[in-house]
């Protein structure tokens, strides 16, 4: 049995076990089944169960979800062409996700295989400084295709900048949650609720008029 600081307590019967929890005011949570006795722990399980979650989101905010983009070329792309889609290749890589590089052949370039790779040779020359080749070059059907992925360095930069991301969105929705609370607060101090004023200066409010007696109905008065 560990104690509530960590320190052991040996082995206990089940009912040592609880009457200590309960002196500690505490919950016995079983931490080891599988061990021979199984292990068990003195501790607030509410308070673990809180901090397990809050260490699942913080690992998870540290994450990046990788995405694979395809970008599409010809043997014969047209230079412009090529630098727009190298342009967006690049800021993806950036961004910490994968592309994929496909050669799309038609009719007889298929027979000029070597015009596609000189292409992915070029994409490859030109991303080097940021990107590396994970999938090399291979055909499938009539289409040529790589897949390069970010390198260490780029990829490091890129969980950085979403963990930063992450912790500012974070931030900013327990601003807007504070706020709200003030907000909702302060909403309640201007609730009416507590007994009505009497008239000024502090004279005690005017007698209200008898019942009506046997419920019968008041007439005016004739007039002249």
């Amino acid at each position: 049995m560990v104690g509530p600081q960590g320190e052991q307590l040996g082995v206990l019967s089940i009912e040592a076990a609880l009457e200590r929890a309960q002196t500690e005011g505490l919950d016995l949570v079983e931490v080891n089944p599988m061990s021979k006795p199984p292990v068990c722990k003195i501790m607030d399980y509410g308070r673990f169960k809180y901090e397990e979650k809050k260490k699942a989101n913080d690992a998870k905010k540290k994450q990046i979800v990788i995405k694979v983009k395809e970008v599409k070329l010809r043997p014969k792309t047209e230079e412009h062409d090529y630098d727009f889609k190298i342009r967006n290749v690049k800021s993806f890589i950036e961004e910490g996700h994968k592309a994929k590089i496909t050669i799309m052949f038609r009719g007889r370039e298929i027979t000029h295989r070597e015009l596609g790779q000189a292409v992915l040779d070029d994409v490859i020359k030109d991303t080097k400084d940021i990107a590396v080749v994970e999938t090399a070059p291979r055909m499938e059907g009539r289409q040529m295709f790589m897949i390069i992925a970010p390198n260490s360095k780029v990829a490091q930069k890129a969980r950085e900048h979403h963990r930063q991301q992450a912790i500012a969105h974070e931030k900013e929705k327990e601003a807007r949650h504070a706020e709200k609370h003030a907000h909702d607060h302060k909403d309640e101090g201007h609730k009416p609720g507590g007994p009505a004023a009497g008239p000024a200066g502090g004279a005690p409010p005017a007698p209200s008029a008898p019942p009506n007696p046997g419920g019968a109905k008041a007439h005016p008065a004739p007039q002249g």
